[in-house]
């Protein structure tokens, strides 16, 4: 579909070109593929100048919204699911999210993720997270930190449920949950072979399309963490860093 005309003020109007686009492509009138006008062209029609349509521009590509399929071909294009999860992380580590809050969420999500992978994971699916565990096996023997794996694991378990929905909500809040990890293996020693048990127990019932089993291991997995929180005694209600900033401090 072409792009509508419309005038703009003048007012911060590189902010209003980009949102009567986003507003064009979220109401259906520009679709993923539709050629978006040269700028000189967008200048006219919006009754601004070239360099706010260019602001404008740069704005809409930051959000995935629109692309270049070469230097002077502007197209509209679906945000990767990816990009939003990242701006949604930092989202809430700005808001100085806590670990209650996270575990309120996660407690509900990551049992229903397990859940759904049972009924929808596929050969190659089962096969990632059967990668995964042996990785984390060698990593937890070695007596490495597994946090990255177990992350790992968790958002592959989310990809399992071909449920995007659920999977752009998971991924921010698994990352900032179960980074929290770190803080808790000085405390619990035993935690990471508790994990590799109830991993391969949620894997097994994957690979058994048992829904009820596999969301009732995932349950346990996730009330077993917050039980390591308090069991050594970690403030539930402070701010949970990311796994990146606990191992940059000294």
């Amino acid at each position: 579909m072409p792009l509508r005309r419309k005038q703009l003020q003048v007012s911060h109007a590189y902010e209003q070109v980009s949102a009567e686009v986003e507003k064009q492509i979220l109401d259906g009138t520009l679709r993923p593929g539709d050629q978006l006008p040269g700028e000189v062209e967008m200048a006219e029609m919006f009754g601004v100048n070239r360099s706010t349509v260019r602001e404008g521009i740069r704005r809409l590509e930051s959000e995935g919204l629109v692309r270049r399929s070469s230097p002077r071909r502007l197209v509209v294009s679906l945000p990767r699911a990816r990009d939003l999860a990242s701006r949604h992380k930092r989202a809430l580590q700005l808001m100085e999210v806590t670990f209650l809050e996270l575990w309120q969420v996660a407690i509900a999500t990551e049992p229903l993720a397990a859940e759904l992978a049972a009924r929808s994971a596929t050969e190659s699916d089962i096969a990632a997270l059967d990668e995964n565990q042996l990785k984390m096996t060698h990593v937890v023997e070695a007596g490495e930190s597994p946090v990255e794996l177990d992350t790992a694991f968790h958002i592959l378990v989310a990809d399992c449920t071909r449920n995007r929905a659920l999977q752009l909500a998971h991924e921010p809040i698994a990352f900032l949950l179960f980074s929290g990890l770190e803080a808790l293996l000085p405390h619990s020693p035993r935690a990471p072979g508790r994990q590799l048990i109830a991993h391969q127990k949620m894997i097994d019932a994957i690979r058994a399309r048992d829904p009820e089993t596999a969301r009732d291991w995932m349950r346990r997995h996730v009330e077993d963490f917050r039980r390591g929180y308090e069991m050594a005694k970690i403030p539930l209600d402070a701010p949970i860093a990311p796994m990146a900033a606990r191992k940059a401090r000294p």
